[in-house]
């Protein structure tokens, strides 16, 4: 690999607006996607996106398992001046060749370290031609192993003080791993930023949709290319990120609050906007469907949460221990309103969720708003929901059910033995 470099920067987001220019067909029009660099809004740009929604879509705005925005309802009359108005506020797309428009993942409120690293992988990737749509790097540090999205097919872990810009990448400690059909597989490269090029362009030539798919020749190769110092496991559990008030250990405080299910209207991200500018913060997105503020003023904090209302805002809430996708009639592939169904069934899965358990009501069997496995996901089918425990919506039902039949079983369930024995699975 080369000598060390300085840091790329990313260039200016504006003048190409391709995923809005051409938005993806759903259930209730056309839908826009926004992807905010590092996943960070001004106030002014969140206002941008909620008077988009009002104006060109039908009000309604998600939050995706990505920290992305999702504006719903647009129609072809509006999508070319939704591009317009976005763009105009710094929010329009990097890329014209069908690649990632946002590569990278941080935690919200991130270190300084994290975010350098996560601006210099997005240069990175935007001169690497051919990557897929779908191609991740997650740039995480040993507070927050394992955040979020875990299908990146790169992760970076700052080891040592992420909270420090980066002026000297010698003075950080970084281990790198590469995704793979049982896992990442960690280790240390004398040039982490290197090393990424390499392995996004050895994805790109490769013709694969992500890095678990690339060819065990191909991935030893590469591996053996990078020359990895040592095996370095990072040995931190992420923790959950809970909605609610906490010490920033730097003087700050945070506030995380989640969209209920992912989504949000118009006029509650206008609200937002407005509470984010009065404690002087950005908005941070998060991958748990929700976003992130900080302040030096915890009696403020807790102000802008009690005005916050329609959020997930306290670690309790019921809500946050269930993912739920649009569905129907939002969704073209959902059959049953899950939506609906999620917020009923959160309420029944308290005492689960209070155990740790986690609940998924998704669509179809694509499970877009939680792919992975949880301990009870419900999948819409025909208008009845097949019922997974402990695997992911692609996996093989145990029984189909209508939704009262499994809110039912739920409510009458012992929630101190397995979920099995709610739906019969097991004596």
């Amino acid at each position: 690999m080369t000598a060390r470099r300085a840091l790329p920067q990313a260039p200016s987001r504006r003048g190409w607006c391709p995923s809005l220019s051409r938005p993806m067909p759903t259930g209730d029009g056309l839908l826009a996607r926004v992807h905010p660099p590092l996943g960070i809004l001004t106030p002014a740009q969140a206002r941008a996106v909620a008077e988009g929604a009002r104006r060109f879509g039908n009000g309604h705005v998600d939050v995706t398992a990505r920290a992305n925005l999702q504006i719903r309802g647009v129609t072809e009359d509006t999508r070319a001046p939704l591009a317009a108005f976005l763009d105009d506020a710094g929010l329009g797309d990097m890329r014209s060749d069908g690649g990632p428009q946002r590569l990278t993942l941080t935690a919200p409120l991130a270190g300084q370290a994290v975010r350098d690293l996560a601006r210099a992988i997005e240069a990175i990737g935007l001169a690497i031609p051919g990557l897929p749509a779908k191609a991740l790097v997650s740039v995480e540090d040993v507070a927050f192993v394992g955040f979020g999205d875990g299908e990146a097919d790169i992760r970076l872990c700052v080891l040592n003080d992420a909270t420090a810009p980066v002026a000297e990448r010698r003075a950080l400690r970084i281990a790198m791993a590469l995704a793979g059909p049982d896992g990442p597989e960690w280790f240390t490269a004398a040039e982490p930023l290197e090393a990424a090029d390499l392995a996004l362009r050895t994805l790109a030539a490769s013709g694969a949709r992500r890095m678990r798919d690339l060819p065990g020749d191909a991935k030893n190769r590469l591996i053996a290319d990078l020359r990895p110092t040592a095996v370095a496991t990072p040995a931190a559990a992420a923790p959950r990120l809970r909605c609610g008030i906490g010490d920033l250990g730097d003087g700050r405080t945070a506030l995380l609050l989640d969209a209920p299910f992912g989504r949000c209207d118009s006029g509650a991200l206008h609200r937002l906007a407005d509470a984010a500018e009065a404690l002087a913060s950005d908005i941070h997105l998060s991958p748990t469907r929700g976003f992130a503020l900080a302040g030096t003023d915890a009696g403020a904090l807790r102000r802008a949460r009690d005005v916050l209302t329609g959020f997930v805002t306290e670690p309790d809430d019921p809500r946050g221990d269930v993912a739920a996708c649009p569905g129907a009639p939002a969704c073209a592939s959902g059959s049953t309103p899950t939506l609906d169904h999620a917020a009923r069934l959160a309420q029944a899965f308290g005492p689960f969720a209070a155990r740790g358990l986690r609940g998924h009501v998704s669509g179809c069997a694509k499970g877009c708003a939680h792919p992975q496995a949880a301990d009870l996901t419900l999948v819409g089918n025909g208008g009845l929901y097949g019922i997974v425990i402990g695997g992911a919506p692609s996996d093989l039902p145990a029984m189909q059910l209508t939704f009262e039949a499994a809110l039912e079983r739920l409510r009458r369930a012992d929630p101190a033995l397995p979920l099995e024995r709610a739906f019969r699975i097991q004596p």
